[in-house]
């Protein structure tokens, strides 16, 4: 056999790194964005779970306490709101989203409330600067101008808040936020139809609104955890009815096993339900 030369020697050699580079290449390739995506703070945990602490009925994520933090807020400008509408309004239907608005929001309120006493969460007493805003502009339209300003401002809020229902009420493990993610999301799906039967919603600004509002989202900070003892919150309701003793705000001990069974397992409080009104006899004029 003829012996090989150091010219081929030297091919199999080169021929040999070649295909080891490639290999390892590779494999950097398909390790390297694992690796770059869980090593960045935020990203390694699924936020229906993340940064969640025990609690007698689940674990509480801060997704969770993040949607009970919206659905406190959420009552504390729609309701005055609906109730500035129902003697502001213009129309019969948009005097009864105004009316639908404040039934709806007595009895969501009341609940969040329980459910952040129980969880023992600290709740907001006051809108943030937003809604502030929104409910000043209200004040200054008249006429028309104020059905339709009322209405597709109500509409575009309903909007943003549907995707957080629904994304705690598919993944929760909080018993407790999982009822009340039943309440909440039967009532904006009721208020978004109450306040299209108006006649007065803009679905071509909504739905560019809404993109806008989805693209320039940024990942808020974590709410807080549950406090030793949180402040209670002030009830939400129509004006002149006396308000309800607030639930106590201090932790309250973890029930036994069998007590906490059986929390679980009792069943839901009714959600309240109402009757639409009948839809507009004729639509808004154009340019209001």
């Amino acid at each position: 056999m003829r012996p090989r030369t150091p010219t081929d020697r030297r091919g199999v050699l080169v021929g040999t790194g070649l295909i080891i580079g490639c290999l390892t290449a590779t494999l950097v390739a398909l390790i390297y964005p694992v690796w770059s995506y869980t090593d960045r703070s935020g990203t390694g945990a699924d936020p229906l779970t993340a940064q969640s602490v025990d609690t007698p009925y689940g674990p509480l994520s801060a997704l969770d306490r993040e949607f009970v933090t919206a659905v406190r807020l959420a009552g504390l400008w729609e309701l005055p709101a609906g109730e500035q509408a129902e003697h502001k309004g213009t129309t019969q239907a948009v005097r009864a989203a105004g009316r639908r608005l404040v039934e709806g929001h007595t009895v969501l309120d009341e609940r969040v409330r329980d459910v952040a006493s129980r969880l023992s969460l600290s709740l907001p007493n006051t809108p943030t600067s937003g809604q502030k805003r929104w409910l000043r502009e209200f004040d200054t339209a008249q006429g028309p101008d104020y059905d339709s300003r009322f209405v597709n401002v109500l509409r575009l809020a309903q909007g943003e808040e549907f995707p957080l229902v629904a994304q705690v009420r598919a993944g929760t493990r909080n018993s407790l936020v999982r009822g009340l993610a039943d309440v909440a999301d039967a009532g904006v799906l009721d208020q978004i139809q109450v306040l299209e039967s108006t006649g007065y919603v803009d679905y071509e600004a909504l739905a560019e609104d809404l993109d806008s509002a989805g693209s320039s989202a940024r990942p808020s900070p974590a709410p807080p955890a549950p406090a030793t003892d949180p402040a209670p919150a002030i009830p939400v309701m129509p004006s002149g009815t006396p308000p309800d003793t607030p639930p106590a705000a201090t932790s309250a001990p973890a029930p036994s096993a069998s007590a906490a069974s059986s929390a679980t397992a009792s069943a839901p409080s009714p959600t309240p339900s109402f009757p639409l009104p009948p839809p507009a006899s004729s639509p808004p004029p154009s340019g209001t």
